[in-house]
């Protein structure tokens, strides 16, 4: 699967962005999630919040993303998917949640918690073994 991920062709407006496969779990949580703060994609992401900043600050810099102030706390800064980028990372990125959402829908939701149970338990066994 993660293979498969990978070889996804990055659209050809994106392509002189050097975008990288650690690029595609942050836009899919802006894309499909919505807009949220560093703090907010750092805890999704399970990394450090400076790891994160950093690829905003990159992404912002090629036109991807955007920084803009939280309305109800003008000290947040949100951030999401600028307006023109946003089609082409849709067309890029919605396939593989659309193929999640064709392969899960004919599942019961207990058959659906025991499939996401064991990617994770996968997930897991794959940790230990890295440590």
């Amino acid at each position: 699967m993660v293979g498969r991920a990978k070889r996804i062709r990055v659209p050809e407006e994106l392509q002189s962005l050097a975008l990288a496969p650690r690029h595609l779990s942050l836009l899919s949580y802006l894309l499909f999630d919505g807009p949220m703060t560093v703090n907010d994609l750092a805890a999704r992401l399970e990394v450090a919040p400076t790891t994160v900043s950093l690829m905003v600050s990159e992404l912002s810099r090629k036109g991807i993303l955007e920084r803009r102030e939280d309305e109800s706390d003008r000290r947040r800064r949100i951030v999401s998917i600028t307006d023109s980028k946003r089609p082409s990372i849709d067309g890029w990125l919605a396939r593989g949640a659309h193929a999640w959402r064709q392969a899960l829908h004919p599942l019961t939701p207990e058959q659906r918690q025991m499939f996401i149970q064991t990617l994770q338990a996968y997930e897991a066994a794959m940790a230990d073994e890295d440590d």
